[in-house]
């Protein structure tokens, strides 16, 4: 069954509510290509939900640039391989099990294009972890663990001439030259891109972004 498509914001409020309210520790992972608007989406969410949720992005998990310059992969950062994706599986099945004390968790600054550790702070009593990235529904390892940690995946879908687009615009805003941003947004998030796209059809739900 393909997944049904969604675009009231009020909605998937009330949807990832009720989510929260299961009892427990719930995780909602919010995904899709770079440039479809699952960080909007997710910060939004969040602020509406307001105490009753916090954000964890993937993003946090990316390697630094000096241990990517060491591994030679800065030319491709985003791609699966740049990401510390073990620790990130680590940090959520400890957020799913709710554990008595505060659980701290990275957060990515586009502005220092670096992870901030301890950045966010995961309470005790807070019923629902919204977590958002790329590669949740990934099927290969070391990904492929997130599915089972998740209690629903949405995945934003937009339209591939105004996502890149924004890929474009967004890489011009922090600091790379025009050629710099073509290549990024048409060429090396667009790798990306095709390999998310491929993982839609298993998402609990396809959410029609604008």
């Amino acid at each position: 069954m393909r997944p049904s498509g969604v675009t009231d914001l009020e909605s998937l409020v009330d949807r990832a509510r009720a989510l929260a309210g299961r009892g427990g520790r719930r995780l909602l992972g919010i995904t899709g290509p770079p440039g479809s608007g699952k960080s909007t989406l997710a910060e939004r969410m969040v602020a509406a939900l307001g105490d009753t949720a916090r954000l964890v992005d993937m993003d946090g998990f990316h390697l630094a640039q000096e241990e990517l310059r060491r591994l030679g992969r800065e030319e491709r950062k985003g791609a699966p391989d740049t990401f510390d994706a073990h620790g990130y599986l680590e940090l959520l099945a400890r957020l799913r099990a709710r554990p008595a004390h505060t659980v701290y968790v990275p957060r990515f600054c586009r502005r220092l294009e670096e992870p901030i550790a301890a950045a966010v702070a995961v309470e005790p009593h807070v019923p629902l972890v919204v977590t958002e990235g790329n590669y949740l529904l990934v099927p290969e390892e070391p990904w492929r663990g997130l599915r089972a940690l998740l209690d629903e995946v949405w995945y934003c879908e937009l339209d591939d001439d105004i996502r890149r687009r924004r890929l474009y615009a967004r890489h011009l805003a922090y600091g790379k030259t025009v050629e710099q941003a073509r290549r990024w947004a048409y060429e090396r998030d667009e790798a990306n891109a095709r390999l998310v796209a491929r993982t839609r059809s298993s998402a609990d739900l396809v959410v029609r972004m604008s």
